[in-house]
């Protein structure tokens, strides 16, 4: 199926958003000093972004990438806190980059990226039968590498390699999606699925639960089918709400990666229709990690303690992220609060 035909069906004005929020009653804590390291953080980035026109430095702070880590990670030390809003706006920077990009150039991006988490210490172009990286270090990578040089010395071994682990899978996912727009195609639902929970950038995030708290989940943990669940049970909130909520934006600018698309292309539902399956399947989602957490095993009381830590850094990201949705001018705007008291979403026109 193409994108041409999803243009060919009659166009809503307006659509009413799922109450999530209410569905949701974790308690919404923010970090003490969350305002401060979010003014540090989109500063860094700003600072180190040349290249950004004053549309794109508005949408920077705007976007309070760090606002929302200082939700998700509310108990971590400061010092933490400042590496992993470092790298929530440094992810939205390159979902932001990568958008547009072909296949070939999405490819050169996650080289640079990776190259400097494993070579963390200098520049190293790599060389490949494909691309090579130039001798000059890109900027995504001189961003990454600053951020990831602070992160290590305090960063357990696991929690490391889950963290290289899943950032390879955001970027494998992303060249799936670049080359689904090159050739104009929309995947079916499970195909959908399958790509979307890896360039949701959400996985990276749950290894940095662990560096924010100081603590290291032992592989038999980190591997079990119960915590693999709560993390997909997360993963899926945070991307299926996220679906709802940007959709308005993304179908203003012809952007088919979102299940509300799908499911009006392929499944014949309109867009409110495709907008209540979405946020039926949210609080699915979040039923199905209250349900789980009750089946957590016990590895002992010093392990169990730190697995609690980090199952409530998880329950922090469902309800940091609801709220921070409406919070920032990424989706809505400067309408945030409004939308979030009348989930009354009108439509943007489609941009030429």
């Amino acid at each position: 199926m193409t994108i041409e035909t999803l243009t060919e069906t009659a166009r809503p004005t307006s659509f009413i958003l799922p109450d999530l929020v209410s569905h949701c009653t974790f308690p919404l804590i923010y970090h003490p000093n969350g305002d401060a390291i979010a003014a540090q953080s989109v500063k860094w980035l700003d600072i180190n972004c040349p290249d950004l026109n004053t549309k794109q430095r508005a949408a920077l702070y705007g976007l309070q990438a760090g606002e929302l880590t200082a939700y998700c990670y509310n108990t971590s030390s400061d010092a933490r806190l400042r590496v992993v809003s470092d790298f929530m706006n440094y992810l939205f920077h390159l979902d932001n980059i990568s958008d547009g990009m072909m296949t070939k150039e999405t490819d050169v991006l996650a080289d640079c990226v990776m190259n400097a988490l494993w070579f963390s210490g200098f520049y190293k172009p790599t060389v490949r039968s494909d691309h090579t990286q130039p001798e000059e270090e890109m900027n995504a990578g001189k961003l990454a590498r600053d951020f990831w040089a602070r992160c290590i010395p305090d960063a357990a071994p696991g929690a490391q390699a889950r963290f290289k682990e899943t950032l390879e899978l955001f970027f494998e996912a992303v060249n799936i999606q670049a080359r689904d727009r090159d050739r104009g195609v929309i995947p079916d639902l499970e195909s959908y699925i399958d790509v979307r929970r890896d360039t949701s950038g959400c996985k990276p995030c749950w290894a940095l639960i662990e560096y924010a708290l100081g603590i290291d989940l032992p592989d038999e943990v980190a591997e079990n089918e119960v915590i693999q669940a709560l993390n997909q049970h997360t993963n899926d909130l945070v991307t299926w709400s996220n679906d709802i909520f940007s959709y308005n934006v993304e179908q203003s600018r012809g952007d088919t990666h979102n299940m509300i698309v799908i499911m009006m292309l392929y499944h014949g539902k309109t867009l409110q229709e495709a907008v209540d399956y979405v946020g039926d399947r949210c609080r699915e989602t979040i039923d199905a990690f209250i349900e789980g957490r009750k089946h957590v095993p016990s590895w002992g009381p010093e392990i169990d303690d730190v697995v609690q830590k980090y199952i409530q850094g998880l329950q922090d990201w469902i309800v940091g992220s609801l709220h921070w949705s409406f919070m920032t001018t990424r989706y809505f705007g400067d309408a945030g609060a409004e939308v979030k008291k009348t989930r009354f979403v009108q439509l943007l026109p489609l941009r030429e």
